[in-house]
């Protein structure tokens, strides 16, 4: 009879990992999760989670732009089966606006970083379940300044609310000028071309475009798209579905890119 911890690793890639958890974890219940309908099934079933550990940002090019970590804990919330939670992250650019917001939420314990190997998550997990929280160089958190203002708190007051529908609106592919941003945001024409009233100050305070230079719309469209995956991740778990969905096909990263994700290291930390 199994009487260790009780582990939920939501990943797409999760099988990998699998033997050396049971390996490791003698005694442990470890069942994987490796798409949405299945980390559902898994939260809502009987069996309550000791410990949830889940990609950052989703390790399957074809659903990175709808389903993410950030969504497990949703789903965590949302079915009343809150656990301390993991997140693993890759370490690659695309992933620091999902941690910063990941990193404020009460249930997450810690980020455990891919590179570093299996054994660091098995003590991660170790740690987690005797009600700690993740400290120290093995376990760093986001690497953001933290004078640099977090998107997820910009948009969530005041009218960074409204700046989050166009910046969604723009990030999944539905607006190309003021009339179809406006259209597609559900706002005036008047505020979709005050569309860098709304979002310049973000930018220009997070340092992503030179104050010596003027403040565009042009500006404002690439930086959406720059960072799109996590707007769109804001947008869906905030009560903006309508535009969280992408409508335009990108094309797939070359092997080796930041954008093709290997999912979690083998035992040798491959």
């Amino acid at each position: 009879m199994q009487d260790g911890p009780r582990l939920l690793v939501a990943a797409a890639l999760g099988k990998i990992i699998e033997p050396f958890l049971r390996q490791s974890m003698s005694g442990a219940t470890v069942r994987i999760a490796e798409d949405k309908e299945a980390v559902e099934r898994a939260v809502s079933d009987r069996l309550r989670f000791d410990v949830v550990v889940a990609d950052l940002t989703w390790n399957d090019y074809a659903i990175e732009y709808s389903f993410d970590g950030l969504d497990v804990l949703d789903i965590l919330r949302s079915a009343r089966r809150q656990a301390p939670v993991i997140f693993a992250a890759q370490g690659h650019g695309i992933e620091r606006d999902h941690l910063d917001e990941a990193v404020d939420q009460p249930e997450v314990v810690g980020i455990y970083r891919k590179a570093t190997g299996p054994q660091p998550l098995v003590e991660a997990v170790d740690i987690a379940v005797r009600g700690g929280n993740l400290m120290g160089p093995q376990f760093p958190p986001s690497d953001s300044p933290h004078d640099i203002p977090r998107i997820h708190k910009y948009f969530s007051k005041g009218k960074g609310v409204t700046a989050a529908r166009l910046a969604g609106a723009i990030a999944s592919g539905r607006a190309v000028n003021h009339e179809t941003l406006a259209s597609s945001a559900h706002v005036g024409y008047d505020t979709a071309a005050k569309l860098v009233d709304y979002l310049g100050p973000l930018i220009r305070d997070r340092g992503e475009h030179s104050c010596e230079l003027k403040m565009t719309p042009e500006v404002v469209y690439r930086w959406c798209g720059e960072h799109a995956r996590y707007i769109l991740s804001w947008c869906r778990r905030n009560g903006h579905d309508d535009i969280a969905a992408r409508v335009r096909a990108t094309p797939r990263p070359p092997e080796g890119s930041p954008g093709a994700s290997t999912g979690f290291p083998g035992p040798e930390g491959g």
